[in-house]
Protein backbone atom coordinates (compact mmCIF):
# COMPACT_ATOMS: atom_id res chain seq x y z
CA UNK A 1 0.00 0.00 0.00
CA UNK A 2 2.89 2.38 0.64
CA UNK A 3 3.90 2.11 -3.02
CA UNK A 4 0.84 4.24 -3.71
CA UNK A 5 2.62 7.20 -2.09
CA UNK A 6 6.17 6.59 -3.44
CA UNK A 7 5.31 7.56 -7.01
CA UNK A 8 3.18 10.52 -5.93
CA UNK A 9 3.94 13.97 -7.35
CA UNK A 10 6.02 16.29 -5.19
CA UNK A 11 3.00 18.54 -4.63
CA UNK A 12 1.01 15.79 -2.88
CA UNK A 13 0.13 16.73 0.69
CA UNK A 14 0.16 13.81 3.15
CA UNK A 15 -2.68 13.98 5.69
CA UNK A 16 -2.49 12.01 8.95
CA UNK A 17 -5.71 13.26 10.61
CA UNK A 18 -8.17 16.14 11.03
CA UNK A 19 -6.99 19.62 12.03
CA UNK A 20 -6.72 20.02 15.81
CA UNK A 21 -7.54 23.75 15.84
CA UNK A 22 -9.14 24.61 12.49
CA UNK A 23 -9.07 28.18 11.19
CA UNK A 24 -12.81 28.33 10.55
CA UNK A 25 -12.76 31.97 9.41
CA UNK A 26 -11.03 31.03 6.14
CA UNK A 27 -12.99 30.15 2.99
CA UNK A 28 -13.50 26.40 2.49
CA UNK A 29 -12.33 24.24 -0.39
CA UNK A 30 -14.05 20.86 -0.48
CA UNK A 31 -12.62 17.48 -1.31
CA UNK A 32 -15.56 15.33 -2.47
CA UNK A 33 -15.35 11.64 -1.66
CA UNK A 34 -17.73 8.69 -1.62
CA UNK A 35 -18.67 6.94 1.64
CA UNK A 36 -16.75 3.72 0.94
CA UNK A 37 -13.50 5.56 0.18
CA UNK A 38 -14.04 7.79 3.21
CA UNK A 39 -14.25 4.68 5.43
CA UNK A 40 -10.69 3.75 4.46
CA UNK A 41 -7.56 4.83 6.30
CA UNK A 42 -5.34 5.06 3.18
CA UNK A 43 -6.51 6.75 0.00
CA UNK A 44 -5.84 9.64 -2.39
CA UNK A 45 -8.07 12.50 -3.38
CA UNK A 46 -8.12 15.82 -5.23
CA UNK A 47 -9.75 18.94 -3.81
CA UNK A 48 -12.07 21.12 -5.90
CA UNK A 49 -9.26 23.50 -6.91
CA UNK A 50 -6.93 20.65 -7.94
CA UNK A 51 -4.58 20.18 -4.96
CA UNK A 52 -3.80 16.49 -4.40
CA UNK A 53 -3.80 14.78 -1.03
CA UNK A 54 -2.68 11.40 0.20
CA UNK A 55 -4.43 10.16 3.33
CA UNK A 56 -2.66 7.86 5.80
CA UNK A 57 -4.97 8.05 8.80
CA UNK A 58 -5.24 6.45 12.20
CA UNK A 59 -9.05 6.88 12.01
CA UNK A 60 -11.19 7.58 8.93
CA UNK A 61 -12.24 11.20 8.43
CA UNK A 62 -15.91 12.24 8.55
CA UNK A 63 -18.11 14.49 6.44
CA UNK A 64 -17.41 18.15 7.23
CA UNK A 65 -14.07 17.59 8.99
CA UNK A 66 -11.31 20.06 8.20
CA UNK A 67 -8.01 18.40 7.31
CA UNK A 68 -5.65 20.98 5.79
CA UNK A 69 -5.09 24.74 5.95
CA UNK A 70 -3.11 27.30 3.97
CA UNK A 71 -2.78 31.02 4.64
CA UNK A 72 -5.88 31.63 2.50
CA UNK A 73 -8.12 28.52 2.69
CA UNK A 74 -9.26 25.59 4.82
CA UNK A 75 -9.88 22.19 3.24
CA UNK A 76 -12.89 20.09 4.27
CA UNK A 77 -14.15 16.59 3.54
CA UNK A 78 -17.43 16.61 1.58
CA UNK A 79 -19.00 13.16 1.55
CA UNK A 80 -20.97 12.69 -1.67
CA UNK A 81 -24.71 12.05 -1.39
CA UNK A 82 -25.78 8.57 -2.52
CA UNK A 83 -29.04 6.78 -3.28
CA UNK A 84 -30.80 5.67 -0.07
CA UNK A 85 -34.14 4.23 0.97
CA UNK A 86 -36.04 6.31 3.51
CA UNK A 87 -38.54 4.68 5.88
CA UNK A 88 -40.72 6.82 8.14
CA UNK A 89 -40.63 5.54 11.73
CA UNK A 90 -44.14 6.31 12.95
CA UNK A 91 -44.61 3.40 15.37
CA UNK A 92 -41.88 2.42 17.80
CA UNK A 93 -42.73 -1.31 17.64
CA UNK A 94 -42.57 -1.21 13.85
CA UNK A 95 -39.31 0.76 13.99
CA UNK A 96 -37.65 -1.81 16.24
CA UNK A 97 -38.80 -4.66 13.98
CA UNK A 98 -37.56 -2.93 10.81
CA UNK A 99 -34.21 -2.09 12.41
CA UNK A 100 -33.82 -5.69 13.56
CA UNK A 101 -34.56 -7.01 10.05
CA UNK A 102 -32.03 -4.63 8.48
CA UNK A 103 -29.43 -5.54 11.09
CA UNK A 104 -30.11 -9.22 10.51
CA UNK A 105 -29.10 -8.70 6.86
CA UNK A 106 -25.94 -6.85 8.09
CA UNK A 107 -26.75 -3.64 6.24
CA UNK A 108 -25.63 -0.30 7.68
CA UNK A 109 -28.41 2.09 8.77
CA UNK A 110 -28.81 5.65 9.97
CA UNK A 111 -31.51 7.36 12.02
CA UNK A 112 -32.34 10.91 10.99
CA UNK A 113 -35.28 12.99 12.24
CA UNK A 114 -37.88 10.23 12.56
CA UNK A 115 -36.65 8.38 9.48
CA UNK A 116 -34.48 5.34 8.99
CA UNK A 117 -32.04 5.54 6.06
CA UNK A 118 -30.39 2.53 4.44
CA UNK A 119 -28.41 2.11 1.25
CA UNK A 120 -30.53 1.52 -1.85
CA UNK A 121 -30.15 -2.23 -2.27
CA UNK A 122 -32.42 -4.75 -4.00
CA UNK A 123 -32.48 -7.06 -0.93
CA UNK A 124 -33.77 -4.21 1.26
CA UNK A 125 -36.33 -3.12 -1.34
CA UNK A 126 -37.67 -6.70 -1.51
CA UNK A 127 -37.78 -7.01 2.29
CA UNK A 128 -39.75 -3.73 2.60
CA UNK A 129 -42.13 -4.72 -0.21
CA UNK A 130 -42.78 -8.18 1.32
CA UNK A 131 -43.43 -6.58 4.72
CA UNK A 132 -45.66 -3.84 3.23
CA UNK A 133 -43.25 -1.24 4.66
CA UNK A 134 -43.60 2.07 2.83
CA UNK A 135 -40.29 3.61 1.68
CA UNK A 136 -39.12 6.44 -0.56
CA UNK A 137 -35.98 6.69 -2.63
CA UNK A 138 -33.86 9.80 -2.22
CA UNK A 139 -30.21 10.86 -2.07
CA UNK A 140 -28.46 11.84 1.13
CA UNK A 141 -25.08 12.00 2.81
CA UNK A 142 -25.26 8.55 4.40
CA UNK A 143 -23.42 8.23 7.71
CA UNK A 144 -24.46 4.90 9.24
CA UNK A 145 -23.91 3.88 12.85
CA UNK A 146 -20.25 3.01 13.53
CA UNK A 147 -19.39 -0.63 13.41
CA UNK A 148 -22.06 -1.61 10.88
CA UNK A 149 -20.42 -0.63 7.61
CA UNK A 150 -17.72 -3.28 7.39
CA UNK A 151 -19.78 -6.40 6.82
CA UNK A 152 -22.50 -7.10 4.35
CA UNK A 153 -24.25 -9.90 2.57
CA UNK A 154 -24.77 -9.44 -1.17
CA UNK A 155 -27.99 -10.89 -2.51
Amino acid sequence: MFALFKSAPLSLELIRGPLEHPATHLPLIELSVDRLTLAKRRWRGRAAEGREFGFDLEYPLKHGELFFVTSTHCYAIAQMPEPVLRVELSLSDQAACIAWQIGNLHFPMMLSGGFLLVEDDVALRQMFERGHIHFNTTTAVFQPFSGTAGHHHHH
